[in-house]
């Protein structure tokens, strides 16, 4: 079994889901990572987008979904729902929790192995009592994966890049020493990561190390470049919020080493699905350029992965 090469839906977001699987058989991509939004709430860029409604997912929409990928040949690799499962408004939490719930039932039915998503975090408060806090949420929505045969894997990005941010980001789980934590204190099978190399680049992290030991833990992959800008961080700092040295880029790119990555997730007997995540601001000037993106990272790791 190898690696499948996928990309991540919210790209596509003025796609239909009929659409988002024609361009991913057409252009030879095996897997699709799916957004799964509530219909109509986005609150930053690439959220909000919607291909699967969860709230709309009926026995006879599973059996078009699971009709459409296997013509087309093309797997959906994961759900995807990203938002702050911590926030500060309680009554927040509790609409993101359900609804990430609804998103692990809707895995369940359609027979896809993980849902990715954030822990969250709130931003101007400590580790500690963030900590707190996600040893009260989180167990329950393990608990549900668990018993709906779900995994769950939690992305690395820090989300601090914008002043609403500051100063710690909203996820929790951005860091080696918070992994080892947070997987001692839910330590299910069930809880893993959907990690992402780039965000340990802007951080100035190994991003080789972890895979080696959290292999046990990488339930999915996204791929994604980001550049670092050293004259503007000698004249900014690491103090500043990030996008003001360093940019996501397309894969082959930015400051990844991707034969190095790639080498090692296989070292480490990874065989899932990889999934090509675009948020290169130099490819968004309309359709083509996203398509443009797609293509060009695809033809880029395929020099890696068959």
């Amino acid at each position: 079994m190898m690696i499948s090469i996928g990309f991540v839906s919210a790209i596509l977001g003025d796609k239909t889901l009929e659409e988002v699987i024609d361009i991913a058989a057409k252009h030879r991509f095996g897997c699709v990572e799916l957004m799964c939004w509530p219909v109509g709430i986005a609150e930053r860029r690439y959220a909000g987008v919607t291909h699967i409604d969860v709230d709309a997912l009926t026995p006879a929409r599973v059996r078009e979904i699971k009709k459409l990928t296997a013509s087309k040949g093309v797997s959906i690799s994961g759900l995807g729902y990203y938002p702050n499962t911590l926030d500060e408004d309680a009554e927040k939490r509790k609409f993101y929790a359900a609804h990430l719930k609804k998103v692990i039932e809707g895995a369940a039915a359609l027979g896809v192995p993980v849902v990715n998503t954030f822990i969250g975090r709130i931003p101007s408060k400590d580790l500690e009592y963030n900590f707190r806090l996600f040893e009260k949420v989180w167990p329950p929505i393990i608990r549900h994966a668990e018993r709906k045969g779900v995994k769950v894997a939690i992305e690395n990005c820090p989300m601090y890049f914008t002043g609403d941010e500051w100063p710690a980001g909203k996820n929790l789980a951005y860091c080696p020493a918070i992994f080892r934590r947070m997987f001692a204190s839910i330590p299910s099978e069930h809880f893993g990561l959907n990690f992402d190399p780039s965000h340990f680049v802007w951080q100035h992290m190994d991003y080789l190390k972890p895979l080696k030991e959290f292999k046990e833990r990488l339930f999915h992959i996204h791929i994604k470049d980001a550049k670092v800008e050293k004259e503007r961080l000698d004249d900014v700092g690491i103090l500043a919020t990030p996008l003001q040295y360093h940019s996501p880029r397309l894969p082959g790119m930015g400051d990844v080493d991707w034969g190095r990555f790639m080498s090692t997730l296989y070292e480490v007997g990874y065989r899932g699905p990889a999934c090509v995540e675009v948020e290169d601001r130099n490819y968004e000037g309309g359709p083509d350029d996203v398509l443009a993106a797609l293509v060009q990272s695809r033809a880029y790791m395929s020099q890696f992965i068959p």
